[in-house]
């Protein structure tokens, strides 16, 4: 398992015109290519009266599934542009369809490279993008004494604090780092004194807004 990666939100869309043709970007999280095949299937059948559907999609941890598809257009100047802003922008598990509504204007090759590229990168830019950190959950457990001090600490740490469980004495679920679990736990000793059970929990994949970081 990757320890980060880059990926999009759930789902999202955008629309803009371009010399009077109406383009409309899609972007969905896809972890299969059969999800990114079914979404681009929806799509493709809400616009069934569309010009075109042009898609592009990049799966897998190491990127091995990468399709594009120019629906139409003259070829490579629709898909491929849509799959290298993937690439550019460094995404995985990633599908995006680019619907076109034509409004009279030939683009030309030139002018249909910008366009899908461009309504496929507002599109994604749209939607948002988060970086999944795999992170092992830890709990920590303490006498209430000292709850006030660590919740403090942990909120100001580099360490992300999830869920606080008030049971006979205080659990504090924390997400750590993949490979940094030994220095937390050496963290946690030495604010509480030694006066902390720490229990290891699963790794999983934690979300981090990148706008926001």
């Amino acid at each position: 398992m990757l320890e980060s990666y880059y990926t999009v939100k759930p789902e999202g869309s955008e629309e803009v015109i371009i010399q009077k043709s109406r383009f409309i970007g899609y972007v969905k999280r896809c972890e299969t290519e059969e999800q990114a095949q079914e979404f681009i299937q929806t799509i493709k059948q809400k616009h069934n009266d569309a010009t075109h559907n042009c898609s592009a999609y990049m799966i897998g941890e190491h990127d091995l599934i990468q399709k594009a598809n120019d629906d139409g257009e003259p070829s490579g100047t629709a898909g491929v542009p849509m799959l290298e802003v993937l690439k550019k922008k460094g995404l995985k598990d990633t599908a995006v369809v680019v619907t076109r509504y034509f409004g009279g204007i030939k683009l030309g090759a030139g002018g249909l490279i910008r366009a899908y590229g461009g309504t496929a990168s507002q599109a994604i830019d749209t939607t948002g993008v988060v970086r999944r950190q795999l992170m092992k959950e830890i709990k920590v457990t303490v006498p209430y004494h000292l709850l006030g001090k660590l919740e403090n600490e942990v909120r100001q740490s580099k360490y992300t604090l999830d869920t606080i469980n008030y049971l006979e004495n205080v659990e504090l679920i924390i997400y750590v780092e993949s490979g940094l679990e030994q220095e937390f736990e050496d963290w946690i000793i030495n604010l509480t004194s030694n006066q902390a059970k720490i229990t290891h929990g699963d790794s999983s994949y934690v979300e981090f807004d990148v706008t926001s970081e």
